[in-house]
């Protein structure tokens, strides 16, 4: 086998070399269709071996506490990565060989085996093997025509073509499997980086699931068209939103006999002078210019430090926008008052339009609210923000963006 696959290595390194571009379109399709199916192949051998590797003991003869540890450190792979190939081998070893044979022979694809595997697995469990090697059949036919996450759905009514009969009470066992893995495989990991973010993974069961995304979805809309966040920042806004919301009610669980909050420490000087770093209760560390913008709302408690390190200021209330002034601030301006932002009033932070630490009073004349997306914008960029002779806030774009800097008001809530 090792000599079969050095000459097999030899030919596709000699293809590698070969000029795609001098290709005419039937003979690049054909060339694409044989690289992928020479890919699933090699699958299947691959599979094979790590099945005889795994059998044997061959990893924790060298030392390895696992077979997927072993695979991490010798193909470079992930260790999820690595444990799903061994358990794959496994499967396609000792159940049906129709699955085998078919990704042997290039029919279908390494995730379509997957698929097609667990669901033999349910289909002998619950019809047996006669109803198992029918259903074989039916889903490589289908894997021609459908991708994984297709088939996957398609193989959940698998039974409805393979043993009717029972179709209906082998899919309730089915659906009362998936509930106990999900429930069993539920995680969230969160990983500090070195430089202080968090690294979020996990794995959320179907009802966690529908929770958030009926919770995030809403605020992951673009907020206007000057807003230039990829998908992936927006979610991310989105999610801090959720947070400040949820410290914002007031009804999470105490920690020490105080509301659950977050605690950012920083000397009066840098933080009026937005110089130095200022430090979370958590160990981390932000900007100053940060610190600002956070000690707007209610939700983040500022402890302001003088030159000695005594507190100045721990989260006073008369400099926080809560209370009778929140509501009036919410009547006046009903949500978001950036121009263009729909965002409602219970995702959005009261902004000091001239901040306290530079002398700004805590009043309705010098709040305005704005969600979590805008208040970062103006704290970073140059827009500016005033109230007009009628009460209402309007917006003054940065030169950079509009030349005659002409003053901007949100019409999305208050639309006469």
């Amino acid at each position: 086998m090792v000599e079969e696959l050095a000459q097999a290595d030899d030919a596709v390194a000699a293809c590698v070399d070969d000029a795609a571009w001098a290709l005419a379109d039937d003979e690049l399709v054909a060339a694409l269709d044989a690289a992928h199916r020479l890919e699933q192949r090699l699958a299947a051998v691959t599979l094979a071996l790590v099945r005889e590797i795994d059998g044997r003991g061959t990893a924790r003869a060298q030392g390895a506490s696992s077979t997927a540890v072993w695979l991490r450190e010798r193909l470079r792979l992930t260790v999820p990565a690595a444990r799903r190939l061994v358990d794959l081998a496994a499967t396609l070893d000792t159940g049906n060989p129709g699955i085998r044979q078919a990704l042997a022979d290039g029919h279908i694809t390494l995730d379509q085996a997957r698929v097609i595997a667990h669901t033999i697995t349910t289909v002998h469990t619950s019809a047996g093997a006669q109803a198992a090697d029918k259903a074989v059949g039916v889903l490589t036919d289908w894997a021609g025509q459908f991708d994984p996450t297709l088939l996957r759905k398609l193989g959940t009514r698998i039974l409805d073509h393979v043993a009717p009969d029972i179709a209906d009470a082998a899919a309730q066992a089915a659906l009362e499997a998936d509930a106990r893995r999900a429930n069993r495989d539920r995680h969230v990991t969160m990983s500090t980086l070195t430089d202080g973010r968090l690294r979020l993974t996990g794995i959320l069961d179907s009802e966690t699931a529908g929770l958030l995304r009926a919770a995030i979805d809403p605020l992951t809309a673009p907020s206007g068209p000057d807003d230039q966040r990829c998908a992936g920042q927006r979610r991310h806004d989105a999610l801090a939103d959720l947070c400040r919301l949820s410290l914002r009610t007031g009804e999470l669980p105490e920690h020490g006999g105080d509301p659950a909050q977050i605690v950012v420490t920083t000397s009066y000087d840098a933080l009026a002078g937005q110089l130095g770093a200022a430090t979370l209760d958590t160990g981390l560390h932000l900007t100053p210019e940060t610190v600002r913008r956070l000690a707007c709302d209610a939700a983040i408690l500022p402890a302001v430090l003088n030159s000695t390190g005594q507190p100045l200021d721990l989260g006073r209330q008369r400099r926080l926008i809560t209370g009778p002034l929140r509501r009036a601030l919410v009547l006046r301006d009903r949500g978001c008052a950036f121009p263009g932002c729909d965002r409602p009033p219970r995702w959005c932070d009261a902004h000091h339009i001239r901040h306290w630490a530079d002398g700004g009073d805590t009043n309705l004349n010098n709040a305005v609210l704005l969600c979590g997306h805008h208040h970062r914008h103006l704290h970073h960029n140059d827009w500016t923000v005033r109230l007009t002779g009628d009460g209402y806030p309007e917006f003054i774009p940065p030169a950079w963006l509009d030349p005659d800097q002409l003053p901007r008001r949100n019409h999305y809530h208050r639309r006469t």
